[in-house]
């Protein structure tokens, strides 16, 4: 396997120590962040508690969703059918007080299915709108491959722009509007590949593996319990949510931070800037928009865990899932059973920590 080879010398790993003490005022401003942190993150433990009823195991993409309420960026699930990704959708969505919509892709969709279409009314003699349930706060796109480009499409207007046109009207998306999309892998029978400029749309791609054995242990005893055992109860209202999406937005982050970040991002593109040997496994590198939801879900993650500055190994927790399925890998690298994570890996094994 030639993703390593033996004359690239590893730089050595740091874990922030490297990074300049912080000013007074800085410092100051961190102390009220932090504050602000805590105070805005009280639905966080009761909401995981909501889910944990319901989903057994799970920790990463649990910790992955909270993720996408507190950026407002889309989720891609993947993983072998039965485990638990629209389980973990539906209950988390229960666990919020808001409105929610399931739509279930097939291949015979058509985009009016989605967001809605014109009908014309013979009593007024003219065409209305009749909205699609694109139209809710919480959107679970489930399957989304099994439909075929088109109707995938259907959905770019309304995940990048949080809005819909139908005809020569243009409506605007509730403020809390998520698009949770699961899928089985493109190896199942019966999947298209998702449209790139869908893909780079979602802010992360969470991979869904299988339990372990306590875990499956676990859902077995949780089998012989009712629905009314496990009833979710609502936690989190949207103003909770959208509060605490301004104080991510103001957690501190050193300028060495965000260098590095930049040059995870451009290792992609050109890693032989960086000493590695990847060009060749490399067809496209990942896009601005990775650059942008690193420095995202680097917050997150530093909210999440109480704090109100972020680490490297932030921005190391982050880089997986938020550049996966933005590098797209060469025949080269398929052939030699290379994928894209562990391009990834090997850049976040080289590229200089500050």
């Amino acid at each position: 396997m030639l993703l390593k080879p033996p004359h690239i010398i590893n730089l050595p790993a740091h874990s922030g120590a490297d990074l300049a003490p912080p000013s007074a005022d800085v410092f100051t401003s961190i102390q009220k962040i932090n504050e602000a942190v805590s105070a805005s993150s009280g639905w966080i433990a009761p909401l995981r508690y909501e889910l944990g009823k319901v989903i057994v195991g799970q920790e990463h993409l649990i910790e992955r969703l909270l993720i996408s309420l507190l950026s407002g960026g889309h989720v891609l699930l993947e993983g072998l059918p039965g485990l638990a990704k629209t389980l973990a959708v539906k209950t988390l969505a229960a666990a919020i007080q808001t409105d929610f919509r399931r739509i279930q892709f097939t291949p015979d969709m058509l985009p009016a299915d989605i967001i809605g279409t014109e009908i014309y009314n013979p009593r007024e003699t003219s065409f209305e709108v009749k909205q699609g349930p694109i139209f809710s706060s919480l959107i679970l796109a489930d399957e989304i491959n099994r439909a075929p480009a088109k109707v995938q499409s259907a959905l770019l207007e309304a995940m990048q722009e949080k809005q819909v046109t139908i005809g020569d009207q243009t409506f605007r998306l509730p403020e809390l509007f998520l698009v949770l999309a699961t899928q089985n892998p493109i190896e199942q029978e019966g999947t298209y590949p998702l449209p790139e400029a869908q893909v780079d749309r979602f802010m992360l791609k969470v991979v869904v593996g299988y339990p372990s054995r306590v875990e499956e242990r676990r859902i077995l005893d949780n089998f012989e319990r009712t629905d009314a055992e496990i009833m979710v109860t609502p936690v989190a209202h949207p103003d909770d949510i959208l509060a605490a999406r301004k104080v991510v937005n103001s957690i501190y982050m050193d300028g060495k931070i965000k260098d590095y970040i930049v040059s995870l991002v451009y290792a992609t593109r050109e890693p032989q800037n960086y000493q590695l040997e990847l060009q060749q496994y490399i067809e496209t590198g990942a896009s601005p928009r990775a650059t942008i939801n690193l420095k995202v879900v680097a917050r997150c993650l530093a909210f999440l865990a109480g704090r109100g500055y972020v680490t490297p190994d932030d921005v190391k927790a982050a880089a997986l899932d938020v550049m996966r399925h933005r590098l797209r890998i060469s025949y080269e690298a398929e052939a030699e059973g290379i994928s894209s994570e562990d391009i990834i890996r090997k850049i976040l094994d080289t590229v200089p920590v500050p």
